[in-house]
């Protein structure tokens, strides 16, 4: 896994969401694959103000505390810079302007690189002594062009302080 840091802008995202923690989705009765489930479901994509539809964010935001508590993940798509949306029926979030340390997963599985990237994170950042985590809002970027679900590359921006 790589690793770099870049500063974005604000954005708006639109989706669906759920709320959970750590704990459940490491158990049989996590709620992300079912969200993945509705959303590949739905066409949200399609949305006439969704910037660049072929990505797909999964936002991880709201956190209660840190890593150990509830958070919300809404999985969707950037909205164009007025944040209007069509669909009322969806879910939107403001991702707040921020500095990430990116994290690229190894292609391979999705699931599987995913998982095995956010295991390095909570790691990486339980013994960093340079970068703090802010848990303001952080994300997975998939592309959907290159989208094998055995053969995935992810990108994971982490908001730090």
């Amino acid at each position: 896994m790589t690793k770099h840091i870049v500063k974005k802008q604000w954005m708006t995202l639109s989706g669906i969401s759920t709320r959970t923690t750590n704990a459940k989705e490491m158990g049989s009765n996590g709620r992300l694959p079912q969200l993945w489930e509705n959303y590949f479901q739905r066409s949200i994509g399609a949305q006439a103000e969704v910037v660049d539809p072929h990505l797909i964010y999964a936002l991880y935001t709201d956190y209660e505390s840190d890593a150990t508590g509830a958070y919300t993940v809404l999985i969707g798509h950037e909205l164009n810079n007025n944040g209007v949306q069509a669909d009322t029926d969806l879910d939107r979030a403001v991702v707040p302007e921020s500095t990430y340390m990116v994290f690229t997963t190894r292609k391979g599985p999705g699931f599987e690189v995913v998982a095995e990237a956010w295991g390095g994170i909570w790691e990486y950042f339980s013994h960093s002594q340079e970068e703090e985590r802010s848990y303001t809002g952080d994300f997975e970027i998939y592309d959907s062009q290159n989208l094998d679900p055995s053969n995935t590359v992810v990108k994971i921006y982490i908001a730090i302080k």
